[in-house]
């Protein structure tokens, strides 16, 4: 398969970080497609604020791992679904994403449904160290036989991007491999790179 554009994600760190706002703006400003909001163990307010601190025309872009009713305040994005949060509120009609671990759980997503989905560890994870990769390439290539586009996710940085080129993958979403304790101008030079890879 070509190396062609794909979408580039950004998933931020368990924990918030300083200047968190900022530095996800730099991300979205650099041409990178979303920001996964993730910070499992912050509170309703944290996130809140958060937010808040991301100029509103950039909301959009944003997506949330948890505290979905928060998406009632703001133009976000979208709500990502994982083992922690596995269902939207109830009459929500946005998009949606999810997060999956095996090829058989990409089969099941019914068509349509999800705006893309997460397939992890596709590398051994840079931010757990005790998740290793678990796809091989025959599993891999497995992936031009599912319909809901997928996003590559566990280990993903700019030295193996190249590595996913024969595969399926409709982007890619890094988390450890963003500094994320950078500045936030050290945080756009790093996104501004690797821009390319990305698209709206």
């Amino acid at each position: 398969m070509e190396d062609r554009p794909r979408r580039l994600i950004a998933i931020t760190p368990e924990d918030p970080v300083e200047l968190e706002g900022d530095k996800i703006s730099a991300l979205l400003n650099a041409g990178w497609f979303r920001v996964h909001l993730r910070h499992p163990g912050a509170s309703r307010n944290e996130i809140r604020r958060i937010i808040e601190s991301i100029p509103q025309e950039l909301h959009s872009r944003i997506v949330l791992h948890g505290h979905f009713d928060l998406i009632n305040e703001f133009n976000l994005g979208g709500l990502h679904l994982n083992r922690r949060c596995p269902s939207a509120p109830r009459q929500y009609n946005g998009a949606l994403s999810r997060s999956c671990h095996s090829i058989p759980e990409l089969a099941d997503c019914p068509p349509g449904m999800y705006k893309y989905v997460t397939l992890s560890p596709v590398f051994d994870s840079i931010s757990k160290s005790s998740y290793p990769s678990a796809f091989s390439r025959e599993q891999l290539l497995m992936l031009d036989r599912v319909a809901t586009p997928v996003i590559a996710l566990g280990g993903i940085s700019p030295d193996n991007i190249s590595q996913l080129s024969p595969y399926n993958f409709s982007g890619y979403a890094m988390l450890g491999a963003i500094p994320w304790s950078a500045s936030p101008d050290d945080i756009f030079n790093f996104a501004n790179k690797y821009k390319r890879f990305s698209i709206c």
